[in-house]
């Protein structure tokens, strides 16, 4: 009976503690609050007008914005957390991945972000744009953020640049107040895109980039990883290649969600048959070379994007970095596609001709050259690998990605049966096969 008494006792202990704690924490939080609303008026009352933005950071206290950040401070610390506070950091793109990403910074203790936008809110904005609100439709995009980034905190320095970003004003708008820790990629367009990309990679500034949130609609699907692994996002499969192109291979970390397109779910939103017969497409767009149709956007999953970047960057200056899993989601699916092609020699009576591919050769099989489906039928399940020509040697130029019935189709009359190509295929799918093999001997140079 004692004992149990002794237990009820201590729990009562314990929850009074608790209460008292939190009271008391309130209570310091109000009473602090209560003093910054009283500094203000007397302020007013004295001037005429309350202090400028720049003032208004030295009325919170160090120990007054600690508050605000004590769940990440338990988490990563006080050294992170004030290591944060020093990083400046430029967003380029305000809309629906970069709102998100400034909002979650700045609520994360950021305080120098500088936003680069061009764009004003619509009222489409408001579906996926972290804070806008009626009242902001038809301002700036970078200026909405300093608004009530202003009211989430006040010492944060909030830098909105109102311009398009342009390889030609990068030095400008990138370096133009001091050299940033990271250059956060938010934009739409992809010769910008990948003219920003260079351009942090050149003057070795970290930065991570988001794909493609558009017609995807799975968050399990979201991924980390280095440009040279997405899968699954065709957005990413342009940015890699024009890189590859001006020699960059690797070491761009981006967001992208692996989640397969199907057209069930969104398709491009189609431009009137009547304007393609006019002519000079590119020319109804507000701007050059970007989107003239869209692909419509699931209003969740650019704010799943963006709140990735943040937690990105700050793992990056913790010592609790991402450790993400290249391919999570696919590798077993590039298996066992390779493994139907060793299948396949050995039913066709070659079981110990070495297959000269790797398995990383099978993703940029499928992915790169084939677009994720077969050049027959179109189709983009239960794919496997095929030798085409048989009498050429298996190699990355006579190796097609097909179904698994076009395959066996193919081995039938192909490469068991014997019978030509060009008497099983017509000239459409085998013109196709002939593009996608010269596209792979024009792709390999960049490998």
């Amino acid at each position: 009976m004692v004992e149990k008494d002794t237990w009820k006792l201590i729990t009562a202990t314990a929850l009074f503690t608790v209460a008292v704690t939190t009271i008391t924490d309130y209570a310091w939080t109000s009473w602090q609050a209560q003093k910054q609303v009283i500094a203000q008026q007397k302020n007013k009352n004295k001037g005429g007008q309350t202090k400028s933005d720049t003032d208004k950071y030295h009325q919170y206290d160090e120990q007054f914005t600690r508050q605000s950040l004590k769940n990440n401070v338990e988490f990563l610390g006080e050294d992170t957390i004030e290591k944060l506070s020093n990083q400046y950091v430029v967003v380029v793109g305000a809309g629906g991945v970069g709102s998100w990403v400034v909002n979650s910074l700045v609520r994360s203790g950021c305080r120098k972000i500088r936003v680069v936008d061009f764009d004003q809110v619509s009222l489409s904005s408001l579906n996926r744009h972290s804070c806008a609100i009626l009242n902001d439709v038809g301002t700036p995009k970078v200026e909405c953020l300093r608004r009530h980034m202003r009211e989430i905190a006040p010492w944060c320095e909030i830098d909105p640049i109102n311009e398009l970003w342009t390889l030609q004003n990068g030095e400008r708008l990138t370096l133009g107040n001091g050299t940033p820790d990271f250059i956060v990629d938010c934009i739409d367009n992809i010769d910008t895109k990948v003219d920003l990309l260079e351009f942090a990679y050149n003057h070795g500034i970290k930065v991570i980039s988001s794909m493609g949130a558009s017609a995807k609609s799975d968050p399990t699907k979201l991924n980390v990883g280095d440009l040279a692994t997405t899968e699954e996002d065709p957005l990413a499969r342009v940015v890699r290649r024009k890189l590859k192109k001006r020699g960059i291979l690797s070491g761009i970390p981006v967001v992208f969600s692996a989640e397969k397109p199907d057209p069930k779910k969104a398709k491009l939103l189609p431009l009137p048959d009547e304007e393609y017969e006019r002519g000079k497409v590119d020319e109804l767009s507000a701007l050059k070379d970007f989107r003239v149709r869209i692909l419509p956007v699931l209003g969740t999953m650019p704010s799943l994007f963006g709140l990735t970047i943040t937690t990105w960057i700050l793992s990056n200056i913790s010592d609790k970095p991402l450790e993400p899993v290249e391919g999570k989601n696919r590798i077993k699916v590039y298996d066992g596609i390779y493994q139907s092609l060793a299948g396949q020699m050995s039913r066709v009576g070659i079981p110990s001709q070495r297959i000269p591919l790797a398995l990383k050769d099978v993703s940029y099989l499928v992915e790169e050259v084939f677009k994720g489906k077969s050049p027959i039928s179109g189709i983009s399940t239960r794919l496997t690998l095929t030798k085409w020509d048989p009498s050429k040697p298996i190699s990355l130029q006579n190796v097609v990605v097909l179904t698994k019935n076009e395959q066996k189709v193919h081995e039938d009359r192909v490469l068991k049966g014997k019978e030509s190509l060009q008497d099983v295929y017509d000239a459409k799918v085998l013109k196709l096969v002939s593009q996608r093999f010269r596209e792979e001997a024009y792709y390999s140079q960049f490998r």
